[in-house]
């Protein structure tokens, strides 16, 4: 791959679903991408809920913070992923914008936080897969280590 494509995750609060995202990707996605996350009226902090799903998937977001979009020290980014807020979320020019409409996990369930994580896993390693299918300099092999 050239260089790394720059993805940013974005939802409401960005304590949630954006933050483990940006973990997954991060964690899969090393190699091929730059992760960020952000949201429209973030908490300013991470939910404890969501980093303790994480940790049982071997991925700690204890480190990562909630920020707004004026927050993003980047700009200029690929792809665009809003999780499920609607018109919640302002329009951020990228290459690809792209909506996944994940249920938002907050205040519900311990199950529920591991159906969304199980969820937002997988449609982060099919990003990335996309990502490496469209550069196709890296060819088969890069495919099958994600």
């Amino acid at each position: 791959m050239s260089q790394k494509k720059k993805v940013l995750f974005i939802c409401v609060e960005n304590s949630c679903r954006s933050q483990m995202a940006e973990g997954f990707a991060r964690f899969y996605g090393y190699r091929f991408l730059e992760a960020y996350s952000a949201g429209s009226n973030p908490s300013g902090e991470i939910n404890r809920d969501a980093i303790e799903v994480m940790k049982e998937a071997g991925i700690d977001i204890s480190g990562q913070s909630s920020k707004g979009f004026n927050n993003l020290a980047e700009q200029g980014f690929d792809y665009v992923i809003a999780m499920g807020c609607q018109d919640q979320c302002p329009f951020i020019p990228s290459k690809k914008n792209v909506e996944w409409d994940i249920d938002d996990p907050k205040g519900k369930s311990m199950y529920f936080f591991r159906q969304v994580r199980e969820k937002v896993r997988e449609k982060v390693k099919s990003l990335i897969k996309a990502i490496i299918a469209e550069e196709a300099e890296l060819g088969q092999d890069a495919l099958n280590t994600i």
